[in-house]
């Protein structure tokens, strides 16, 4: 087991080697740590807020509703034997009935034109039924379903649901769903390339000490060891930089929107980065430091040969 411990006792000594270095040049690695920080805070600033909008569109979801006009000549006991039997489907959750007495009255109340309807001799307000979907139905292709199930019922005059503006809604979500692993995927390879160039001039720096490594019998393994560990490090710490970037953002967005959630009787919250998504993204950031790291030495280790 002793080469075992000299093998892990290397790979320490190595692992704090490199991190001294970026230590004591604090200004030019910063600035490669600020690049890598940025281009992976504005994907997953983008995807958080993603997220956010989804978690308010849920709660809209929930909100649905379809309102089924009956006919004029439909009486408020059938519309209460057809909220009856609405209630016994699976996918409603509960059934609402507006009676045209009350209908008249709220209108009355609500619109000012008190005095108008005093002069009609008929109630010209149908009963109206309204019916909640469950959450389990409550999507949009399952409550249009329903909405066509309703509007073919002989009682019914006209069924409505008002779901054109949700659809759009979704539709521009998945545009930038898409947008967003279309910018993560462009701005990884910038990292890898940022990564990539400040390792190659790195070995470029250090290539006459590399010369003689191999002189005296250094393996490739053994040179590419601490540029593996400098690109974990600018990995990390642009990892860490954006994690801070992304919460200091939503901490100063938090303020506002809240007080808009508060003028609209609403709850709601920003949501920020929970713990899976904090250590993905330092485990993706980690990733494309190594991988820009290798990518650079690979090349350009081979091309350096003792003299």
């Amino acid at each position: 087991m002793s080469w075992l411990k000299v093998y892990i006792a290397r790979h320490l000594q190595v692992f704090f080697a490199t991190l001294g270095e970026l230590v004591r040049a604090p200004f030019s690695n910063m600035m490669t740590i600020a690049v890598i920080g940025i281009a992976l805070a504005l994907p997953t600033g983008l995807h958080v807020l993603l997220q956010n909008v989804q978690q308010v569109t849920a709660q809209w979801d929930g909100a649905a509703q379809i309102s089924l006009f009956l006919h004029q000549k439909t009486t408020d006991k059938q519309a209460e034997q057809l909220a009856k039997l609405i209630r016994q489907r699976q996918d409603v959750s509960s059934v609402t009935t507006i009676p045209r007495a009350a209908a008249l009255e709220e209108f009355r109340l609500n619109s000012g034109f008190g005095e108008a309807l005093d002069a009609l001799e008929d109630n010209p307000f149908p009963s109206v039924v309204v019916v909640y979907p469950t959450s389990e139905a409550d999507n949009i292709n399952a409550v249009q379903a329903m909405l066509k199930a309703f509007g073919e019922r002989p009682e019914v005059e006209h069924a409505q649901l008002d779901m054109q503006w949700l659809k759009r809604l979704y539709t521009i979500m998945d545009i930038g769903r898409r947008g967003i692993w279309v910018l993560a995927t462009l701005l990884s390879i910038s990292v890898l390339l940022v990564v990539g160039n400040t390792i190659r001039l790195a070995i470029e720096a250090r290539r006459e000490e590399i010369e003689i490594i191999k002189l005296i019998g250094g393996t490739n393994a053994f040179i590419r060891r601490p540029f593996l560990y400098t690109g974990f490090w600018y990995g990390l710490s642009g990892g860490i930089l954006s994690w801070l970037l992304i919460t200091s953002s939503l901490w100063l967005l938090s303020g506002p929107i809240n007080q808009l959630a508060t003028l609209y009787d609403s709850r709601y919250t920003l949501a920020g980065l929970d713990l899976d998504s904090s250590l993905a993204l330092l485990g993706a950031s980690i990733l494309l430091g190594l991988g820009g790291s290798w990518l650079a030495v690979t090349r350009h280790l081979n091309a350096i040969e003792p003299q």
